[in-house]
């Protein structure tokens, strides 16, 4: 028998009819489901098209980048340093600096051997420099989407408010500059109260693991009501003890009742519905590096240097005058990139920088061979593949 079932109030102030969830009757069939605690309820959409309210200014609500609005990208002059400036003369390495270099190189592999850098004569010392530009644009990116939680009595701020602004004007609390977060914002006067789509304002659904029958195979015969046990070489047949014989047991996750909470509602069987602003902060980093030896460019990423040039703005301009005119190129060429790259995105602030790194490439002799190495950065990195004394597992250093 069921009760009957009491009408529920809309959020429009309509009277809707709750709908009972279909309960079993007569024979289960032997389809019953894995017993399987950890199986899951169905999980739920957003609210059908149906279901919400149209807009005005959200037409588009399926989470794709809004378009930001326009930037007026007016010149921006900015005073560089003079040339003499942006290069300076970075401290050469000495022959004991790069020898104790090289021997912290050493001991960092528990194979290789100290003799040959501790016993090399140096026959050729050349220093270098590294140029790094790095360009960094901080963005902001806005989407919208509905979403619906449990109606428990919160306040609804709804369309009588008044009408909802625009994505872009709702105000939200910005970052750090060039620091990456996510925020979410209900938009203002976009919400409503509306029975539950996925229990019918029930409050309750049918238990996927009995399919509402309240019921399932029982998991110590199998569903065959008794038992085969063997005694005294005999089979013997017992009926089971935990089903008394009918096969099945009580569904352990809706106790017999062939429904649970509803998982969208909370059992509150109505949802408060409203259109849920997402805001997305990125640092887009772009990067590229001069380096003229036989040391890999990608070294040079995380090594220390001295920072030459250094400019933040909401719009940089490319460098033009650095003495190493690939800079120059690769500048105008990232700058371009960023500012076209990210058209759903407002750009927010702009900053770029150049940094030099020493780089010294060492000849050596040790015995009778010859080999040489890097020494890169201000904290003295050595990059040394070609180093004499590299031992294999099992053979004793000297």
């Amino acid at each position: 028998m069921s009760e009957k079932q009491p009408l529920l109030q809309g959020g429009d102030g309509s009277k809707v009819h709750a709908v009972e969830l279909p309960t079993w009757e007569g024979e289960a069939s032997g389809s019953d489901e894995e017993d399987n605690p950890n199986v899951q309820a169905l999980q739920p959409t957003a609210p059908p098209a149906h279901k919400v309210d149209h807009v005005l200014g959200y037409d588009n609500l399926e989470g794709t980048p809004l378009p930001p609005p326009s930037y007026d990208e007016a010149v921006m002059h900015s005073s560089y340093p003079e040339q003499s400036d942006l290069t300076p003369k970075l401290p050469s390495i000495t022959e004991d600096q790069a020898r104790d270099a090289l021997l912290q190189h050493v001991s960092e592999h528990c194979c290789y051997g100290a003799k040959a850098a501790r016993d090399l004569s140096f026959s050729k010392i050349i220093p270098s420099n590294a140029f790094h530009y790095i360009l960094e644009t901080f963005t902001e990116k806005r989407s919208t989407k509905w979403a619906h939680e449990p109606y428990h009595g919160q306040p609804i701020d709804g369309p009588y408010n008044g009408p909802a602004p625009g994505p872009w004007q709702i105000e939200a609390k910005q970052p750090p500059l060039f620091t990456e977060k996510v925020a979410y914002v209900e938009v203002p006067h976009t919400a409503s109260v509306k029975p539950c789509r996925d229990c019918i304002g029930l409050g309750r659904t049918q238990c996927n693991r009995c399919d509402g029958r309240g019921r399932e195979s029982c998991t110590h015969c199998h569903g065959r009501g008794h038992r085969t046990d063997f005694e005294d070489g005999e089979e013997q047949r017992r009926q089971c003890h935990s089903c008394l014989g009918s096969g099945y047991e009580m569904c352990f996750r809706c106790n017999g009742l062939g429904h649970v909470i509803c998982k969208t509602c909370d059992g509150r069987c109505q949802l408060k519905c409203f259109i849920r602003l997402t805001i997305k902060w990125s640092v887009h980093r772009d990067d590229y590096i001069v380096e003229r030896t036989a040391l890999p460019d990608e070294l040079i990423r995380d090594a220390t240097g001295d920072t030459v040039f250094n400019q933040k703005h909401p719009r940089v301009m490319p460098i033009t005058h650095f003495p190493d005119n690939n800079i120059n190129q690769a500048s105008n060429t990232l700058i371009q990139r960023h500012n076209t790259a990210y058209a759903m995105e407002r750009i927010l602030m702009q900053r770029h920088r150049v940094r030099v790194v020493p780089v010294t490439n060492l000849h050596c002799n040790w015995k009778s061979e010859s080999f040489s190495y890097f020494v890169y950065g201000f904290e003295h990195r050595v990059h040394a593949p070609d180093y004499p004394q590299q031992c294999c597992c099992g053979c004793s250093i000297l």
